[in-house]
């Protein structure tokens, strides 16, 4: 071929190159225009609608709450769990996530109109001035909070560190009410809670905050030091735990591995794909672990509980999780509050979903309901049983959540109770084989 005809047909193939990538763009362009056109053609309906109601409804509408309705409704439509947060709602999210407050350390409830003590929490403003379980509270400053919902009185029970607050108080065996004056203090929520049983170490955790992984250490420490070389192994119970932030999940997983994977993380595009790894330093030195979790284990309780079973290092006691595998951000809005948004799935070191199917514990562990719960044949709640739930695209039928009744007497936890005897190498009663996956599963008799 001469030079000038193959030059000729590099110069034909470099234009129609060049015109494929002309009309291609302006084909993305004119479905870019296509859409931005229709946007702006719902938002045109959405004013219409909105000034038909501020000038036609029955009765002067406030416009704030119009507008934070509609928009809490476009987001609540994606799926159950992104909502928007107008700046009250915001705040008390950030307080419940930092786990700290100006308050007055007491566990309230509200009982026939009156907030009743459920306990003062030790070492805090109302413990020192008296305040006693069972304590029931009339007023706030002088004025009665009969009315009020919880929510209402709580807010107004918390406030600036140093103030003080004066409670009205109905005790009984005494015939009067009276006063006790109460100054504010800092007020952290404690995630976690410890005890010995004997030679294991128990640790509950209640939820996912801020102070979770450093109080989640203190306690290992504290039960080590207390047991000492004789400890047969742990039980972390995260039974209806409803899960909280992300970055804790990682770190308490993080407390009893050494390396691997702990969770993945899928956006809406491949670039979004974050792992986060262990780190060494097992606080438990490779001791055994046994993980409770019923059908109120939510979100980041099943983060940990996936890890860990992914990983054999943790036996997994008790019914199957609730199934939310998707991670929620907030974006914060300036003064008007801010959105929680679903951002991505996530996934066990093994890669699976957890969205709408939950763990599955190594051992199925039911806790009988005693006869009044039995009787309302209340059935179980899980993710896949949510409207609008995020789909699971696996093979698998969607199947999630399971009964959530811990009782309050130890000597009736089944669930804990099958933990000590594991831990003590008591032999289970039963072992068989499982489905297609060729797993073990392993249920025990009620």
């Amino acid at each position: 071929m001469r030079k000038t005809d193959f030059a000729f047909w590099v110069f034909m193939a470099m234009a129609m190159l060049a015109a494929a990538t002309a009309v291609l763009n302006m084909m993305r362009s004119h479905s870019a225009t296509a859409a931005n056109t229709e946007i702006y053609r719902q938002l045109d309906l959405f004013g219409q609608v909105l000034e038909r109601v501020r000038s036609d409804y029955v009765e002067k509408p406030d416009d704030k709450k119009l507008i934070e309705t509609a928009i809490n409704g476009m987001l609540s439509s994606l799926d159950p769990h992104s909502s928007f947060l107008n700046a009250k709602h915001f705040e008390d999210m950030q307080v419940q996530t930092r786990g700290e407050f100006g308050g007055l350390g007491i566990e309230v409830t509200m009982e026939n109109g009156i907030v009743k003590v459920v306990s003062p929490i030790d070492d805090t403003p109302a413990s020192r001035a008296g305040i006693l379980s069972g304590d029931l509270i009339t007023h706030l400053d002088g004025e009665g909070i009969t009315g009020l919902s919880l929510g209402e009185a709580v807010d107004k029970m918390r406030g600036p560190i140093n103030t003080p607050l004066t409670l009205t108080i109905v005790r009984k065996g005494k015939d009067d009410t009276f006063d006790v004056k109460v100054v504010r203090d800092k007020i952290r929520i404690n995630p976690v809670k410890h005890r010995v049983e004997g030679d294991i170490g128990y640790v509950r955790i209640t939820t996912f905050n801020e102070q979770t992984t450093d109080m989640l250490k203190a306690a290992i420490r504290n039960i080590n030091k207390e047991i000492g070389s004789k400890i047969k192994g742990y039980i972390v119970d995260l039974r209806n735990n409803p899960g909280g932030l992300l970055d804790q999940a990682i770190d308490v997983s993080d407390v009893f591995l050494e390396k691997g994977a702990i969770v993945l993380t899928r956006g809406r595009n491949i670039e979004e794909t974050q792992r986060a790894n262990a780190h060494a330093g097992d606080l438990t030195k490779g001791g055994k672990i046994v993980v409770l979790i019923n059908g109120g284990s939510a979100s980041a309780s099943e983060i940990v509980a996936g890890a860990l079973q992914d990983h054999k290092r943790a036996t997994i006691v008790g019914t199957r999780s609730f199934g939310k595998g998707s991670v929620q951000t907030i974006v914060p809005l300036g003064s008007n509050g801010a959105i929680r948004l679903t951002t991505a799935r996530y996934y066990t070191p093994s890669n699976r979903s957890i969205q709408a199917k939950g763990i599955k514990p190594d051992y199925k562990v039911v806790q009988p309901l005693p006869e009044e719960l039995a009787k309302r044949n209340i059935k179980p709640r899980g993710e896949a049983s949510l409207r609008g739930h995020l789909k699971n695209s696996g093979i698998e039928k969607e199947e999630s959540g399971s009964q959530s009744y811990v009782p309050k007497d130890r000597a009736k936890d089944t669930q804990l109770k099958f933990a000590l005897d594991f831990l003590h190498g008591v032999k289970m009663k039963e072992t068989v084989k499982s489905d297609a996956a060729g797993a073990l599963k392993k249920t025990i008799a009620n």
